[in-house]
């Protein structure tokens, strides 16, 4: 499978430096404390963790934007829909077919052929409908069909811990070029998937 190359544009990589400046020097301030045998570095700790995350969901959502921008003019409504999933620890599963047909990796889909919306995807997705343990599958404007059956991730590392949702995002994208958004409705995280790797948009 070919690798995609985004560069980022000019405000996205001022803003990467500016983050990454406050990662260095709360790192410096970490280590003069060490040194010095200051008071307990836990609170300091916290915070250059706040700033490593800040940088990892302000450059995954750039990057998402721009792997969708082609493929959809839906982007709101996706960030919206994986939002208010989260927020309510609703599990969900949404690909994005690009390039690749998707046709012959996808099973035992409930064909829904309605125009994309955060509402529907939402409803699609709530705890108790029929539909909302499969993936639903997105081609350009409309949601093209729901509970459809992804292929799983044939190798994951054993340290990774990833439940059926994340290994059939990794699966399908390890076999075509779809990007999927996954929600975890143990953690409320929202991760994406592209080339057979997971990123983590928010935890």
């Amino acid at each position: 499978m070919i690798q995609e190359f985004l560069p980022l544009n000019q405000p996205m990589k001022e803003q990467i430096i500016r983050s990454l400046r406050d990662i260095t020097e709360e790192a410096e301030a970490i280590r003069q404390s060490l040194m010095m045998d200051e008071c307990c570095i836990l609170s300091r700790l916290e915070t250059l963790q706040k700033h490593i995350l800040d940088v990892q969901t302000a450059a995954a959502s750039f990057y998402l934007h721009s792997y969708l921008a082609e493929y959809t003019p839906h982007y709101d409504d996706l960030s919206l829909a994986a939002k208010h999933l989260a927020e309510r620890r609703h599990g969900a599963l949404i690909v994005i077919e690009r390039k690749d047909s998707l046709d012959h990796l996808l099973h035992h889909g409930v064909p829904i052929g309605a125009k994309v919306s955060h509402t529907l995807l939402e409803t699609i997705f709530y705890p108790g409908n029929p539909l909302h343990d499969g993936g639903a599958l997105i081609r350009y404007d409309e949601i093209v069909s729901a509970g459809n059956i992804l292929p799983l991730a044939e190798h994951v590392t054993p340290k990774r811990k990833l439940g059926t949702r994340h290994r059939a995002a990794i699966g399908l994208t390890e076999r075509s070029d779809a990007l999927v958004i996954v929600v975890s409705e143990e953690t409320g995280a929202i991760s994406f998937a592209i080339n057979g790797r997971l990123y983590v948009l928010r935890r």
